[in-house]
């Protein structure tokens, strides 16, 4: 049974009564966040109950030392982790002499929380009733400013609704904060400085081994019925915290009101002596400007936003939810303004998967960034892995591989790798394949090619290596293969040719192989400089050209159908639909020697294939694959049901996509895998616009032109679109009679709908 109290809002994420069991839940689901930093949506005041406190800073981590029983040669030695940061959201309320808490209250009524996602505000409202018998209403506004991403901002009104009663408002900076996911007890942070001024605080602080120094800080102001109380607060301080406390005597049916500007400032985007007066200067804007006029920036920050990335659906509330929902965070996330910068897999909304970088951003995430903002902030995630190659060098290194191979990592904050599960960081080496697809994708999409002569040929040559250097070959086949791998699939560990992990392996080199000629013909100087640098010889590439056209594939002639390794048919081919539902999901139920004897997979990993390489194959190929698989597949992982949406879309069984897509849309909402607590899957979220684009909407680049095969389910009257194609904006809608092409732009562009041309005209709207 998946959780169902959300309430449908099409543009909203509403839940109305105080469950406190569901409070973990919610904390992940109304989160924020501004692409500098985020955090999931604590109580303010304080909490009793069980809840997971998180506040992260993008780009700031700890290497966690690794902790695993058995070291094995090649094992990274720390586990980069995004840390949870001091805590600036706090409001201690006590009344007449009791701590609101909403764990030990008396009672809790008309609780409801919302975030807006159309304007970008978080708010929560509730009436208490104490056990001393005092009466409230509650309401706060909380948003992390888009325009000034240092800066969030609290409004917080305490409403007395029985007697006459003395209130303390006590806004609080705490960095005595840890990590739920630490490995060790160590100490992640260390408290410098703790100073206050009139109504400001500030905890000067840096992290322990990595030495990123952080001011937090606040500046709080009270107001009694909309007026500000003039007294300054006392100020109460300890090793590490700072707390202001503000006390009122407020009448019954008064407002006490609490106006809380903080954040954070941070030596990576300002001298390290210099944060306490950078927290100032953000300070001083906030106050000129005021919380109306910030909230209105917010409102107008998202709008542009939401102009360029929206999806609409007609007569499908969840469903339009749902892939809100997706947007919201993906841009809450991760918006490109900084190429040091990258998408973890859940974002700013908890610990799990130590919020670094993983393979999902560009197999999942680059088309979404790609068409709803311009090139450069795609450029941005190519760029970040180009700064990484001397590490995925490094990385190949201590697997045992020279001669400047490279080796992504699976997971990595500042290019090495962090993983620690030996079946994924030495085994799940696809990943690179995932990298090298990425700056295809891009030249596909965008049209612009300077990236590869500038930065990406290196990294192809570098991944190349890697490959060649990784095979084995087979006196028995006659071909190469790659042996010990662990495919999308992580239900199967350990294996020997992993069909998506071989062919990915073949394509890389023969991508690379073209490069180097387009390069070398249009890019003479840049080719040298390559070529001279990385000590490229044509006896080298000839031996990687050796590999990439004897590579081997395993292949059933009884299925007609690629194997996704070579022992799949050795297991006991029992489909999902006849496990009994008690025993899923198998990853919960099941002892893992258990699940890798099945068949079970986990995600699509042939399929993948299909997906990223669909031009290579006929329907005939993808329609005997899709049947033979797709039965075999538990969608356990968050990047499975997107892939299978586009798929079971592109076959015309628009039932099944639909019933992938609001999986996909829907997976944290709804909560799919019993995990919404540790925080929201950010990167798949990207499938789910994928599902949409690609999936309903058939958009495909192919003979560099935009080309659409639109469908629509059942239970939508319509849907819209937007793609930035080469910075010309084409709007797409469609509804049950047909579809509809809007350009905006200067340049007239030619497309195709169901395999015919259409020229469109600047400002012009073509039905077809």
């Amino acid at each position: 049974m998946n959780q169902d109290y959300i309430k449908a809002d099409e543009w909203s994420i509403v839940e109305e009564g105080f469950e406190k069991d569901r409070v973990k839940s919610s904390e992940s689901l109304f989160s924020i966040g501004n692409g500098a930093m985020g955090q999931r949506a604590n109580f303010e005041e304080h909490y009793s109950g069980a809840t997971f406190q998180g506040s992260y800073i993008a780009g700031v981590y700890y290497p966690d030392k690794t902790r695993v029983g058995w070291w094995k040669n090649g094992y990274p030695e720390y586990f980069a982790k995004v840390l949870n940061a001091p805590n600036w959201i706090g409001i201690d309320v006590v009344v007449n002499g009791e701590q609101l808490d909403l764990n030990s209250c008396k009672s809790v009524s008309n609780f409801r929380r919302e975030l807006n996602m159309q304007e970008g505000w978080y708010q929560r409202s509730f009436e208490v009733e104490l056990q001393n018998g005092v009466a409230l209403a509650i309401r706060s506004t909380r948003f992390l400013s888009l325009d000034l991403d240092e800066l969030g901002a609290i409004r917080y009104e305490i409403q007395v609704l029985n007697q006459e009663t003395q209130v303390s408002v006590q806004p609080y900076l705490d960095s005595g904060i840890t990590n739920e996911d630490s490995n060790w007890d160590d100490k992640f942070w260390n408290t410098t400085a703790i100073s206050s001024n009139k109504n400001r605080a500030y905890i000067e602080s840096h992290t322990m081994k990595t030495n990123f120094g952080v001011c937090t800080y606040m500046q709080s102001k009270v107001y009694l019925e909309g007026k500000e109380l003039s007294e300054e607060p006392s100020c109460t301080t300890d090793e590490l915290s700072v707390k202001n406390t503000y006390t009122q005597t407020v009448a019954k049916g008064q407002k006490l009101t609490v106006v809380k500007f903080a954040g954070y400032t941070v030596d990576r985007n300002h001298k390290t002596d210099a944060l306490k007066s950078a927290a100032d200067e953000v300070l001083d804007k906030a106050s000129e400007l005021g919380f109306e006029a910030l909230m209105g920036q917010q409102k107008a920050s998202w709008g542009k936003i939401w102009e360029m990335s929206d999806i609409t659906i007609e007569g499908d509330a969840k469903a339009q939810q749902g892939i809100r929902f997706n947007i919201f965070q993906l841009n809450q996330t991760y918006l490109g303004k900084d190429s040091r910068l990258n998408i973890g897999p859940k974002g700013f909304t908890g610990e799990k998967y130590g919020g670094s970088t993983y393979w999902d951003t560009e197999a999942y995430c680059l088309p979404f960034y790609m068409a709803t903002k311009n090139q450069e902030v795609a450029w941005s995630l190519l760029e970040y892995r180009y700064h990484h190659l001397d590490k995925a060098i490094e990385n190949a290194e201590k697997l045992g591989f020279a001669n400047g191979a490279a080796l992504y990592p699976m997971v990595t904050m500042n290019g090495e790798e962090c993983h620690n599960e030996w079946e994924i960081t030495f085994e799940e080496i696809h990943r690179n394949g995932a990298i090298a697809f990425a700056i295809y994708n891009y030249h596909r999409f965008t049209g612009d090619y300077s990236y590869v002569p500038k930065m990406g040929l290196e990294v192809l040559i570098g991944i190349a290596r890697f490959w060649h250097l990784r095979v084995n070959f087979s006196e028995d086949k006659q071909k190469y293969v790659l042996l010990g791998v662990t495919g999308p699939n992580e239900y199967e560990n350990n294996v020997n040719n992993n069909w998506y992990t071989n062919y990915l392996a073949k394509w890389c080199i023969d991508y690379t192989l073209e490069q180097l000629e387009k390069v070398k013909t249009e890019y003479a100087s840049d080719f040298d400089r390559i070529y001279t640098k990385t000590k490229l010889s044509s006896e080298e590439t000839a031996d990687w050209k050796k590999v990439a056209d004897n590579m081997f594939f395993p292949y059933s002639e009884k299925y007609e159908v690629y194997l996704q390794q070579d022992g799949f048919l050795d297991k006991e081919l029992v489909k999902v639909q006849d496990l009994d539902k008690s025993e899923r999901p198998v990853n919960q139920k099941w002892s893992w020697d258990r699940i890798l004897r099945s068949p079970y997979i986990k995600q699509a990993d042939v399929l993948q294939g299909f997906y990223f390489f669909e031009d290579h194959f006929t329907n005939k190929d993808l329609e005997r694959h899709f049947n033979f698989y797709e039965p075999f597949t538990v969608h356990e992982s968050s990047l499975s049901p997107c892939v299978h949406s586009i798929q079971a879309a592109k076959l015309g069984r628009m039932e099944q996509a639909y019933t992938f897509y609001l999986r996909t849309s829907r997976l944290d909402l709804d909560d799919y895998n019993k995990e919404v607590e540790e925080g929201l899957h950010i990167t798949s979220m990207a499938g789910t616009w994928m599902s949409i684009v690609e999936g309903f909407g058939g958009m495909r680049i192919a003979e560099d032109l935009l080309q659409f095969t639109p469908q629509i389910p059942n239970q939508w009257d319509a849907y819209s679109f937007k793609i930035n194609f080469r910075d010309q904006i084409l709007t797409v809608t469609v509804n049950k009679q047909g579809s509809t092409y809007q350009l905006s732009g200067d340049q007239t562009i030619s497309i195709k709908v169901n395999n015919d041309l259409v020229k469109l005209q600047p400002g012009q709207s073509v039905a077809v």
